[in-house]
């Protein structure tokens, strides 16, 4: 710890990679095992293109009910420390930079300004028609949807949604569909440009709960190593490690844990002094 705390001191910029493990520490369910958020259905069944042209009942359902166990949930010490680290190294001229896999906004709730969405965001939408991206942070994004609950696979009581019913562009009344990146799609190419400016640039890079398997995400991390710039990270799972002893850091367990106390040097200068 000795050693980060001296890299931190030295960054002037740092990109921080975020994946489902942060989010995981505030109680929202990851996809896969037991309380998942897939339940009894597949990805290709809930999370595709061809899922919600084929029954857009049946996909609004799930992400309205992801929207509302979202928006019940609270940013954890984690999160909370990453946007203090944040707002102390802008006070220096500094920057910190998020590049998250999450979709559940929690990073903004916390306070973070610097936030690259690289999947979407629940609590935005696209029109199907004259493709406006739109911002929603309404609990119920429909009355239709109010209250929803994780759809029932079993045809006889799964409900279904009139399509007028759904949500619906207020510019050309087209249907709307969640923002966000679906299995088969590719990721924005401008986001992806700003990914790749900030990760040319930084001087230190956080892992964070994420097990960097997924393309192209799984290659941010040993982009920066590949140059000799420190990566350290912080997950609950074995590290996977990028780099060599050198520019390695490695924590095993939560990030709301670790977290605080790896940017502790920097919360320290955020807190106001006693009077």
């Amino acid at each position: 710890m000795d050693r980060f705390h001296t890299e931190l001191g030295k960054s002037q910029h740092i990109v921080c990679l975020t994946g489902a493990g942060i989010s995981a520490e505030s109680g929202i369910p990851t996809f896969r095992g037991a309380g998942g958020f897939w339940g009894k259905y597949s990805a290709t069944e809930l999370a595709t293109l061809e899922a919600f042209q084929g029954n857009p009942s049946l996909v609004w359902q799930f992400y309205a009910y992801r929207r509302e166990t979202v928006l019940k949930a609270q940013p954890n010490p984690g999160h909370l420390a990453l946007s203090g680290a944040e707002r102390c190294l802008e006070k220096s001229g500094k920057k910190l930079t998020i590049v998250t896999q999450n979709i559940d906004g929690l990073h903004q709730r916390a306070g973070s300004q610097r936030v690259i969405e690289i999947h979407g965001s629940l609590f935005k939408t696209r029109c199907m028609v004259c493709e406006k991206v739109e911002q929603n942070m309404d609990v119920s994004i429909c009355p239709a949807l109010a209250g929803a609950r994780p759809p029932d696979p079993d045809e006889e009581n799964r409900i279904e949604i009139p399509e007028k019913d759904l949500p619906r562009c207020k510019h050309c009344s087209g249907l709307l569909r969640p923002h966000v990146v679906w299995f088969g799609e590719n990721l924005d190419a401008a986001v992806l440009d700003d990914v790749y400016r900030e990760l040319d640039a930084c001087d230190l890079c956080l892992v964070i709960g994420t097990s960097s398997l997924v393309y192209p995400a799984a290659m941010f991390a040993p982009h920066v190593a590949a140059r000799g710039t420190f990566v350290a990270e912080f997950n609950i799972e074995l590290p996977v490690g990028f780099g060599n002893s050198d520019t390695r850091f490695s924590v095993q367990g939560p990030s709301g844990v670790s977290l605080p106390v790896a940017l502790a040097p920097l919360l320290t200068e955020t807190k106001e002094p006693d009077t």
